[in-house]
């Protein structure tokens, strides 16, 4: 376990180097959406607020959670259900301090994408879920030992963003954080 969070922290320095330092070598928008996550709607840059957020976006309270629960993902459980115009997860764990953070977290972003102050995670579909917060429900409930979030839109094509970004989460409960370089580390 020290092995990996020692991987996951080594990680997450190189993957903020490369944030810091690749946009200023970037020469077209193309790299820069690139580096982003890439455009799945069509296109345009991220907006300016965004940009000036950075690609991280985060403030330190948000980012602590965030780091916290990448290195507990082996505590958390998830599952994801589609239904018709988006997805159903339930995300839960048995330790009440990291059921906390993972309804902290949930309520955090959902309140991010409700206020449009960007964060970003090297995620391949947040950038669309920002810049589309006004084109889709966001609805959650605190469980006993987690939260239940349901997403629902009625443009295909930003339903096939958010049950992308479930199966993301999935995927960083299911990795930890040597999975977060996601798309990006993927070269999906």
């Amino acid at each position: 376990m020290k092995r990996q969070f020692v991987l996951g922290i080594v990680l997450f320095f190189f993957t903020l180097g490369l944030v810091l330092v690749v946009p200023r070598l970037a020469t077209s928008q193309e790299t820069q959406v690139a580096m982003c996550g890439g455009d799945m709607m069509g296109g345009g840059m991220m907006n300016d607020r965004m940009m000036r957020d950075g690609m991280m976006g985060g403030n330190r309270e948000d980012m602590q959670i965030v780091h916290r629960l990448f290195a507990n993902h082996d505590q958390i459980r998830r599952t994801v259900e589609e239904i018709p115009g988006g997805v159903r997860t339930l995300t839960e764990s048995d330790n009440p301090q990291i059921t906390a953070l993972i309804q902290a977290h949930v309520q955090s972003m959902h309140q991010r994408v409700d206020e449009g102050r960007w964060f970003a995670m090297m995620s391949r579909t947040l950038p669309t879920m920002f810049r589309n917060a006004d084109r889709y429900q966001r609805q959650n409930k605190n469980t006993s030992k987690g939260i239940s979030v349901t997403k629902t839109s009625d443009d295909p094509d930003l339903v096939a963003v958010l049950r992308e970004h479930s199966r993301e989460v999935s995927g960083f409960v299911e990795g930890g954080m040597p999975c977060m370089g996601g798309g990006m580390m993927r070269g999906r």
